[in-house]
C-alpha cells in the first residue's frame, strides 16, 4: 500500500489534472479554489461540470471523456454521491490517480468510490486538499493540514 506522502508526491507530479465538480458560482467553492491554484501554479488543469460551458473564464468540459488528450489525475470536488460515477469514469478512461477533496466535514469522500478505485488499481487519496502540500500549498492550507492531522481528518491513501 502506498503512503499518503508517496501518493501526494505522485499526484502533484502530474501536469494534466481535471477538477470534477467545479461550480458556476465559484465563491467559496473548494473545487474552484483548487482549480484556480493549480492553474496559477502552471498545471494544465481542466474544469469538469456537466452543466457548465465556462468556469473561471475557461472552457469547461461536461465529462472527463471530452477532455482533448485526456488527463493524468482527477480531483473530485463533487458530492460524495457523484464521486462513484467519477471514479467509474476514471476507470473506464484509464486514469490511475484520484483525489477526493475534503476540508472540514464530509467533502467529496465516498468510501464506496474509494474502494472501487482501489479494486481497479487506482491510487486514491481520501480527504484533504492538494493545496495542503507543496508545490501548491499556502500558509492557510498548511495550517489546515496540521489541524486535520491533530483531529484525525488527515488524508488517507491507498
Amino acid at each position: 500500500m502506498v503512503t499518503v506522502s508517496e501518493a501526494v508526491t505522485d499526484f502533484l507530479a502530474q501536469r494534466r489534472i481535471a477538477v470534477a465538480g467545479v461550480s458556476r458560482e465559484p465563491a467559496g467553492h473548494g473545487g474552484n479554489i483548487v482549480y484556480q491554484r493549480l492553474r496559477d501554479r502552471g498545471y494544465e488543469v481542466f474544469a469538469v461540470n456537466p452543466n457548465a460551458d465556462r468556469v473561471e473564464g475557461d472552457a469547461c468540459y461536461h465529462e472527463l471523456a471530452s477532455i482533448p488528450g485526456g488527463v493524468d489525475a482527477v480531483v473530485i470536488a463533487t458530492s460524495p454521491a457523484a464521486a462513484d460515477a467519477v471514479v467509474a469514469d476514471c476507470e473506464r478512461l484509464g486514469i490511475r490517480r484520484v483525489w477526493m477533496h475534503r476540508s472540514f466535514g464530509g467533502g467529496s469522500v465516498s468510501s464506496t468510490a474509494a474502494a472501487a478505485g482501489r479494486r481497479a488499481g487506482m491510487t486514491v487519496i481520501e480527504g484533504g486538499c492538494p493545496l495542503m502540500f507543496d508545490p501548491t500549498a499556502d500558509f492557510g492550507h498548511k495550517c489546515m493540514r496540521w489541524v486535520m492531522g491533530l483531529t484525525g481528518g488527515a488524508p488517507k491513501a491507498g
